[in-house]
């Protein structure tokens, strides 16, 4: 998976990070506080990305490659600015919404195709129930399970300033 992370909580969790990236997965950038990037200027989106990434340096040695905006909120001063990929989403569980864990499986299994990059919230407990369902499930329906950056290398490749929401063939 690739887990997109606020750069305020980074700090508190750097078990939890070393452990994301010890199995695998990818660290993305969500923003410092989750401000929409949209409303902030040029040098206050840079900040918001800058500080994350210093955060995320700061435990792992590296900085994030990917952004998620937060709301998937992006204009013309966020592409300029943020000096990342932009990753959205084509399947949204509406996790966030119904915190309702089959409500959220049901949702994946139905709209799913390969190159899909699907829209989960590691901060409700009905996510981490349906995630526990579905990747055993997406794994014998002959789905492999990438990082976006994965996905992306896969693809075609990502460039910084674009925003991506689906890798499809």
């Amino acid at each position: 998976a690739t887990f997109f992370m606020l750069g305020k909580n980074v700090k508190s969790y750097p078990d939890a990070i070393k452990q994301m990236l010890k199995d695998g997965n990818e660290l993305g950038n969500h923003s410092y506080d989750h401000q929409q990037l949209t409303k902030i200027d040029a040098e206050a989106i840079a900040k918001e990305i800058n500080d994350t990434n210093e955060n995320i340096k700061n435990i792992c040695g590296s900085p994030a490659t990917v952004l998620r905006p937060p709301y998937g909120a992006i204009n013309d001063t966020v592409k300029s600015s943020v000096g990342m990929p932009m990753i959205l989403w084509n399947v949204d569980t509406l996790d966030w919404k119904t915190r309702n864990t089959q409500s959220t499986i049901d949702e994946v299994m139905r709209n799913l195709k390969d190159g899909d990059i699907i829209l989960m919230h590691d901060i409700y407990s009905t996510t981490a129930d349906a995630a526990v369902v579905l990747i055993p499930e997406l794994t014998a329906r002959g789905y492999q399970l990438v990082t976006v950056s994965e996905l992306a290398a896969y693809r075609g490749g990502i460039a910084p300033g674009h925003k991506y929401s689906q890798f499809r063939p």
